[in-house]
């Protein structure tokens, strides 16, 4: 008796439906990065004019990664439990996106960090019910190919906004309206109209995702596996040594490497370096595996130097650039490999664990690298990139358990 042919039209068209989907949060998150992006480029700076110092700049930084990464780990068990995606996303997202202008009406440099605080406890809530939807896209599409894409389409709004907001300053300037921040303010106010848009586009993407894989065992594992654990270490010593950009443009603006126009500008080409790296690296992502991740580390090793303690300007650029792809491989290649490495029926929990450890590592580092900073960018450097080659071992002995 012969076998029915397979069906490649349904093949065909449930790849198209998980593109689809790719595409419209992408769009989602192009609009969403444009509007948070645009306003990370200049809180520092805008701290600093606030009046604070580099340690509390370096502990807004840290801090915010750390909330808006530890209530993921809730917000992950939650959507598994509940696979309420799309209310746990649209609550994120609003959050997320709003606390941004409202930091034009931030009268005093404490509420400036609450509302940095509550920009990433938006992000971090919706962040494991998006991964886990965009899990299901890949696996039609391939892991590294659905989350590079979708970060390539991130980052294009992650490449407007600082530009749109350099260009806000440079307008206030002109007019005279830089003296006490107001051209940062004016920024930020500005910023409410993508954010509107974000979530107009969120609306319109709902039922989009491709449906859940069948689950195939009534008692799912509930353990990860070693691997997964060896991925979440080598994820932590890295972030350890990777400095945010919101310190990174505390020093430019203290002092003085660029003007203030230019800070925005330069974390625009970081985040279009981000873009390209993301889609590139996670096609070879799904070509070679863990093996590309090997780029993170090797990507920042230079990053600090260049931006901590260069005076030529060209250097400074260079060293953004590649902060920008180092990015673009910890946001995409980094996250396809949660999904490689886990059970798609717990990948929400999977999700909130791993961005747990790793904003609680980012938090510390940040803190770390703040402080270091208050002694001499010398140290921060040093210690950052003795971190940077640490990681290396752990994802060689990861590798070489995935091999073997």
């Amino acid at each position: 008796m012969n076998s029915p042919p397979p069906n490649y039209a349904g093949k065909a068209d449930t790849r198209s439906r998980a593109l689809r989907f790719v595409l419209g949060i992408g769009i989602v998150s192009l609009f969403a990065d444009f509007t948070y992006e645009g306003g990370r480029g200049i809180v520092g700076p805008y701290l600093a004019v606030l009046g604070a110092g580099p340690v509390f700049v370096g502990v807004v930084a840290g801090l915010g990664e750390f909330l808006g990464y530890g209530v993921r780990l809730l917000s992950g068990r939650f959507v598994d439990r509940t696979r309420c995606n799309w209310q746990v996303m649209g609550a994120g997202y609003a959050v997320n996106l709003l606390a941004v202008p409202a930091l034009a009406l931030a009268p005093l440099v404490w509420v400036a960090g609450l509302l940095v605080f509550l920009e990433r406890i938006g992000k971090g809530v919706r962040n494991p019910a998006k991964d886990a939807l965009l899990s299901r896209a890949g696996r039609e599409l391939g892991h590294g190919y659905a989350f590079g894409l979708h970060e390539f389409l991130d980052q294009l709004g992650a490449v407007a906004g600082p530009l749109l907001v350099a260009g806000v300053i440079a307008l206030s300037a002109h007019h005279g309206f830089d003296s006490a921040g107001t051209g940062y303010r004016v920024a930020f106010a500005v910023l409410l109209i993508p954010a509107l848009l974000a979530l107009f586009f969120l609306w319109r993407a709902r039922g989009l995702e491709p449906e859940a894989a069948p689950v195939l065992t009534v008692h799912p594992p509930a353990r990860f596996g070693a691997r997964y654990y060896f991925y979440m270490a080598f994820a932590v010593v890295s972030v350890l040594g990777f400095s945010h950009f919101i310190l990174v443009a505390y020093h430019l603006q203290v002092t003085q490497r660029l003007t203030p126009v230019l800070i925005p500008v330069l974390f625009g080409v970081a985040m279009g370096a981000d873009a390209l790296a993301a889609i590139v690296v996670g096609r070879f992502y799904d070509r070679f595996g863990l093996k590309v991740l090997y780029a993170l580390p090797l990507l920042t090793l230079p990053t600090l130097p260049l931006l901590f303690l260069s005076v030529h300007p060209l250097w400074i650029w260079m060293g953004a650039v590649l902060w920008g792809a180092a990015l673009g491989v910890q946001e995409s290649t980094v996250r396809a490999g949660v999904a490689t490495l886990t059970p798609e029926n717990l990948r929400g929990t999977a999700y909130g664990l791993f961005d747990t450890v790793f904003g609680a590592a980012w938090f510390a580092g940040s803190v770390m690298l703040g402080a270091l900073y208050a002694v001499s960018p010398l140290w921060l450097v040093v210690a950052a990139m003795l971190l940077q080659l640490a990681a290396l071992p752990l994802l060689a002995t990861l590798n070489f358990r995935v091999a073997s």
